[in-house]
């Protein structure tokens, strides 16, 4: 059997940026990038939806509400910068379990997009800095997943 694997550069697909306010000086250089993305590989600005959420751990309901409105593919961005007590590790889990979950149960593709840094300036170098643009990735890891599904059946 040949290997098979998705393209991120079909049309007509709907997508929705779930996006977190919190770090938005991060999160919405990683939405621009989503998006730009999105459009570079065909995606109709007027099929882009971005809704945002208060912070990461709001991240697996916002993709959760996007997938019930029927979109072909979702892209969750967030960013969470360590502090100085537990909190990160437990929102982090939570998000990321969340996301994990939903991108294996769900119905549509989820572009994985959130950054876990120690600190603000390696998020700003992932935001579009010299560690490129997360959030580009993570979009079209998400149109490369729905060619994918659509190739399969």
């Amino acid at each position: 059997m040949t290997p098979a694997s998705g393209e991120p550069t079909r049309e007509n697909r709907r997508v929705c940026i779930v996006v977190s306010r919190f770090n938005q000086l991060v999160t919405e250089r990683l939405a621009d990038g989503a998006r730009a993305a999105l459009l570079e590989h065909g995606v109709r600005s007027e099929d882009i939806a971005t809704v945002s959420v208060p912070g990461a751990f709001e991240l697996p309901r916002g993709v959760r509400v996007a997938m019930d409105r029927g979109f072909d593919a979702i892209v969750a961005l967030g960013c969470v910068v360590r502090g100085e007590t537990p909190h990160f590790d437990y929102v982090c889990e939570a998000a990321t379990r969340g996301l994990g979950r939903l991108s294996v149960d769900g119905e549509a593709p989820v572009g994985f997009g959130l950054l876990t840094t120690d600190t603000m300036e390696q998020a700003m170098e992932r935001a579009g800095g010299k560690r490129g643009n997360k959030g580009a990735d993570a979009a079209l890891a998400a149109l490369e997943m729905c060619d994918l599904r659509d190739r399969l059946g």
